[in-house]
């Protein structure tokens, strides 16, 4: 048996830094001290020195002192501060490259993206223009006096624990080690599948401030997040993380196979979900383009029109990639025991009416769905949520070993 390691003072001093952050990010409004404590099940004077550490680190931030009632001393709020801290998400998708920047409280500090399709460029010629599009931001940032403390970078395919693109078939990349790249390296940017960036976003006070807004789902729930894109990509989240398997590859709910005589996934099986509901697949169902111009955004825009002009076959292709989702969920979610699906992608523009109708859909199929409150809802980050999942993984670095980054900066002084 291996021996067990002792946890001493600085450990716990960091484990109850990062609980206070994660307690602020969660709550909808700044919280004292006492309610800090109160919350985290901390000491007052422990609360009080944790504070004090946190404001010095410019973490936090102090509000005006309010009164809690008629007697006693007024309490002082504290709340997570804008600036001094970031995270670059970063993305090769389909359509595109780019970046984001984000601070603590989930304000944008930067973004650019690149609408130039890397299909059919290689990976070190898209890796090298991403590096130039996110260096000059990277020298603006220290200018400015912000620290990144982490990067994320989020790809369509699959990447292993250790970094590697393993494939990314609708660009047509295989076997890619991410290390050989000079932006990865420079930022320690940790990869990850599209999918599963994309649902870390949606998990509210994740990595920033989740903010006062409505979320169909809690800080540590469970959900099936379903990324509709040129593929289908998925994520399973249990109690509020990514559940990736033993290698990197849980969620790829866009190749379980719905019919085992259907169509031919770019995968090499028949009957995938991604077969009948990924965007290139029922662009060339539907008789709007062939090869890699099925793949451009262009294409599944004129689908939808089609869709909505009533056109014959984009009402049979999109009726089809409907049922297709309905019954790939259904199997998902007898698996996974969750209720809730977020469906984010290409199907967002299909608005209420398609969530809706998927949510009788799946209750209808799933073995317990007379015990379950089935949702099916719109994603509620929706615009570009892989990246901005990938800034926030770069956040969350600070938030799991947050004295290491406040020591580094009093080293710095």
């Amino acid at each position: 048996m291996a021996a067990l390691r002792r946890i001493n003072q600085e450990d716990l001093r960091n484990h109850n830094l990062s609980v206070v952050i994660d307690t602020l990010l969660q709550s909808t409004v700044p919280m004292s001290r006492a309610e800090l404590a109160k919350a985290t099940g901390l000491t007052k004077a422990t609360m009080s020195l944790l504070g004090s550490m946190l404001l010095e680190g410019r973490v936090v931030t102090e509000g005006d002192p309010t009164m809690q009632s008629n007697y006693g001393r007024p309490s002082t709020p504290l709340a997570i501060a804008a600036g001094t801290w970031a995270g670059i998400g970063l993305q090769i998708n389909t359509d595109g490259y780019g970046y984001i920047v984000l601070d603590l409280t989930g304000r944008v500090i930067a973004q650019e993206w690149e609408p130039s399709s890397p299909i059919g460029c290689s990976p070190e010629e898209i890796f090298d223009r991403l590096d130039a599009l996110v260096m000059p931001t990277e020298r603006e940032l220290a200018n400015l006096g912000y620290r990144v403390v982490g990067a994320g970078l989020a790809l369509p395919g699959l990447v292993t624990d250790d970094q590697r693109l393993l494939s990314a078939p609708n660009l047509d990349w295989g076997m890619v080690d991410l290390q050989e790249f000079d932006v990865v390296t420079r930022l320690d940017a940790v990869a990850a599948n599209e999918a599963n960036m994309a649902a870390l976003a949606q998990i509210p006070g994740y990595a920033a401030c989740r903010g006062d807004g409505e979320s169909p789902i809690d800080a540590g729930g469970s959900f099936l997040y379903v990324s509709t894109d040129v593929g289908i990509g998925g994520a399973l989240v249990r109690d509020g993380r990514v559940v990736t398997g033993d290698h990197g590859f849980g969620g790829e709910i866009g190749h379980l196979s719905v019919s085992m005589d259907g169509p031919k996934c770019r995968c090499g099986r028949y009957g995938c979900l991604e077969a009948y509901a990924g965007r290139r697949s029922m662009v060339e169902a539907a008789g709007v383009a062939t090869g890699a111009d099925a793949a451009r955004s262009g294409a599944a825009i004129e689908l939808y029109e089609r869709w909505r002009r009533g056109d014959e076959k984009a009402v049979e292709t999109i009726e089809r990639a409907i049922k297709a989702l309905g019954s790939a969920i259904s199997s998902t979610i007898n698996l996974m025991d969750a209720q809730t699906v977020i469906l984010g992608g290409f199907w967002q523009q299909f608005g209420t009416d398609l969530t809706d109708r998927l949510t009788r859909d799946v209750a209808g199929q799933v073995l317990a769905g007379h015990e379950l409150a089935m949702q099916v809802v719109q994603p509620p980050v929706s615009e570009r949520p892989a990246l901005r999942g990938a800034a926030e993984v770069g956040l969350r670095r600070f938030i799991d070993n947050p004295l290491r980054y406040l020591d580094e900066g009093e080293a710095v002084k």
